[in-house]
């Protein structure tokens, strides 16, 4: 037969690769690893049975590889496997299992996210499952979750901030997972976070003002936008974009001037975010900077100011 009557190799089936993935002297080509998308019923009960035998430090590699696998293809669907994972003896695993949730709505997510903020016993669990909730909150501001599990995830993650015995990250996540919902619980939350002379509180509570959303937070915005801290500067300049109010304008004129560039950086976005004849015209003049990182984010600024036209569009 000629080689090129050959019939191209067939792939192994899906029970071999289950097979494989503990053969640590194999490497674990993506290709491979893609199979395992959208497993059958048989095949995940059989990838269950494989799954603990798998060395731990295999397990992790696995398990991180399938998540940058469906961020890079989103054709790739591993929620099966991800749900599994999530009672997997590993906080690492459980931890990327979440991760690897993030695209998947099904308010069936909910207790189990609940579940694990409350009950796990690894920090970097509460941490992943306070910033899954997030999703759900959002949906639920977007009026696409039923009131029900709206009022779980809002007491689950105030109750989380609220907790002595939490880490300050794992209340810091959860105070800008709850952010969105507009509740004057959640407005005074924010307000407390601010004032708990807490630094890593301070910066979330700026951060969960934008995502508030409330035009009352503004005078404190202006003033945390003279922070002698870069980073309190750099999350006001981005909240002030966020909550959209041109009063903002001039302080963020002059922050993009700010020693810090990734603090101008976040002036120039917000400016864009902003939009008004001041900010407008200001972007213009940054497209001259000598500064390439600063003209490329004026450039992105009027792109988005002007609804996706590109800068050179703007009638002078």
């Amino acid at each position: 037969m000629r080689s090129e009557d050959k019939q191209p190799a067939m792939p192994p089936p899906i029970e071999e690769i289950i097979a494989d993935l503990g053969n640590s002297d194999q490497s674990l080509l993506s290709s491979r690893l893609a199979d395992l998308s959208n497993l059958k019923s048989e095949d995940l009960k059989y990838f269950e049975q494989v799954w603990l035998t798998i060395k731990l430090k295999q397990r992790r590699q696995i398990v991180s590889q399938l998540v940058e696998l469906a961020e890079d293809n989103f054709e790739l669907d591993f929620d099966s496997i991800y749900k599994d994972c999530l009672t997997d003896p590993d906080a690492e695993v459980r931890s990327k299992a979440i991760d690897g949730l993030w695209e998947n709505e099904e308010p069936s997510l909910i207790n189990i996210l609940i579940n694990l903020l409350e009950h796990d016993s690894a920090e970097q669990v509460w941490v992943a499952a306070a910033t899954a909730l997030g999703k759900f909150v959002m949906l639920a501001e977007h009026q696409r979750l039923r009131s029900n599990y709206t009022s779980k995830i809002y007491q689950a993650l105030l109750a989380a901030i609220n907790d002595k015995s939490k880490p300050i990250e794992v209340k810091c996540r959860a105070l800008e997972a709850v952010a969105p919902l507009d509740s004057p619980e959640v407005e005074k939350t924010i307000g407390d976070a601010y004032q708990s002379g807490n630094a890593k509180l301070k910066v979330s509570s700026i951060y969960a003002m934008g995502k508030n959303c409330n035009p009352s937070w503004l005078p404190i915005l202006l003033k945390e936008l003279g922070s002698p801290d870069a980073e309190i500067r750099y999350e006001a300049a981005r909240t002030c974009g966020e909550i959209g109010e041109e009063e903002a304008v001039p302080s963020l004129i002059e922050l993009a001037g700010d020693p810090d560039i990734e603090v101008q950086a976040a002036a120039i976005q917000a400016l864009g975010q902003i939009g008004g004849t001041e900010a407008k015209n200001y972007l213009e003049q940054c497209l001259d900077d000598p500064s390439e990182v600063i003209q490329q984010a004026a450039e992105q600024a009027l792109y988005e100011l002007q609804g996706g036209k590109e800068p050179l569009s703007f009638s002078p």
